[in-house]
């Protein structure tokens, strides 16, 4: 999978003889960026998970091996285009392929899009800017990698729990580029859909105290498959649950070459009785050290959620852009990534227990949660200097 520089159909290359669009009537913004959804399924909401694919997209163009090659976004459900949008106006992508089975949607993308000059030469030339498609979404990505056009950022904001098109998406990265998947079957998350869980992801997920955290791990795990099954791996970015979908979106990305295969691809099982977790490989399923455990779950990703190092980057590049601290619809970046940067890391087994659930069975008051916390660390630390 060379990185090769996208070389679009002749159709597409040719000069356009149509009257450029109006720009669209702003009627909303997001970080500055103005847009009008038109139509189209948008969430204020989800504000949050753009601002951070945004970030994640800027530091990978920043950290790119070659800086003279284009920087090439797909965003292949793009509703109303403002993903697209960003990824042009924040992200400083040198071209991004919008796309949206929706033909009835064309208006709404191409007037927001219009705001850049679309230009009239393929993209090596140096003059493409952006496409506006309407086709299937796994179908787009196959035909992006039978021709050798792969981008260094995937985008695929779907509704539901189908990941047919995860391998294609996969097919039609660069080494090393970012893709962002996303899930709204929480059905499946939470164990009430477990034929559905192992039918799209490979995984049949029973009921767990963290299903939100289960349902990442879930998306996780399929993607680690199926780049296996390509001979690559992936390592998750960031991990991102929202409740208002709830929507599950994890970032990954992809590297060359398949790793040891198993470490961070296995099976959680809990225990209703004695409230712990453990993880399994493969090689140890005969293994389960706790009698009473009533469920295990997989086989899905039982490695970090997030990568440490460029969480604080990203954190960086918010607060450079004055975005960490302020609010947008509620969530504040400064907050979320510092709480997954804690997240980040490895030696956390997957899982928790919930604060109400320790008080009742040690039949005590709950502690408020910041003092527990702080004395969690203390412990920590203190066991750090030890060793």
């Amino acid at each position: 999978m060379a990185a090769a520089v996208v070389s679009l159909p002749h159709s597409l290359a040719l000069p356009i003889t149509r009257r450029r669009p109006a720009p669209a009537a702003c009627t909303h913004s997001e970080r500055g960026v103005s847009f009008d959804p038109g139509s189209a399924f948008y969430r204020s909401d989800s504000a949050a998970g753009r601002d951070l694919a945004v970030l994640a997209a800027t530091l990978h163009r920043r950290h790119g091996l070659d800086p003279s090659a284009p920087f090439l976004c797909l965003d292949a459900m793009c509703g109303c285009g403002v993903r697209a949008l960003r990824y042009l106006e924040q992200a400083g992508a040198d071209f991004v392929w919008a796309n949206d089975a929706s033909e009835a949607l064309r208006p709404v993308i191409v007037a927001n899009l219009s705001r850049f000059e679309r230009g009239s030469q393929p993209v090596e030339a140096g003059r493409r800017r952006w496409v506006v498609s309407h086709n299937d979404a796994t179908r787009l990505l196959a035909e992006r990698y039978l021709r050798r056009e792969y981008f260094d950022v995937i985008d695929v904001d779907s509704f539901g729990g189908d990941a047919a098109y995860v391998r294609a998406a996969l097919l039609a990265l660069r080494i090393g580029g970012l893709l962002y998947l996303t899930s709204t079957d929480w059905r499946s998350a939470r164990g009430y859909g477990s034929r559905s869980s192992l039918s799209s992801y490979g995984a049949y997920v029973r009921p767990m105290p963290y299903p939100n955290e289960v349902g990442l791990r879930m998306v996780i795990g399929g993607a680690a498959r199926e780049a296996a099954l390509l001979g690559f791996h992936i390592t998750p970015v960031f991990s991102y649950f929202a409740y208002h979908g709830p929507i599950y979106r994890v970032m990954v990305q992809l590297c060359n070459g398949k790793d040891d295969g198993i470490s961070n691809y296995g099976f959680i099982c809990h225990c209703k009785s004695c409230g712990q977790s453990q993880t399994f490989g493969f090689d140890e399923l005969g293994q389960i050290s706790c009698g009473c455990t009533d469920r295990t779950v997989g086989p899905l990703w039982t490695g970090p959620l997030h990568d440490a190092s460029f969480l604080n980057e990203m954190l960086s590049l918010a607060n450079e852009w004055g975005w960490a601290y302020t609010s947008e619809n509620g969530v504040t970046l400064e907050k979320l990534l510092s709480t997954m940067i804690e997240e980040s890391d490895p030696r956390l087994p997957p899982g928790y227990i919930r604060l109400d659930e320790i008080s009742r069975r040690a039949k005590v008051n709950s502690p408020p949660l910041g003092t527990l916390i702080n004395s969690l660390r203390k412990v920590y630390h203190c066991h750090m200097l030890m060793y």
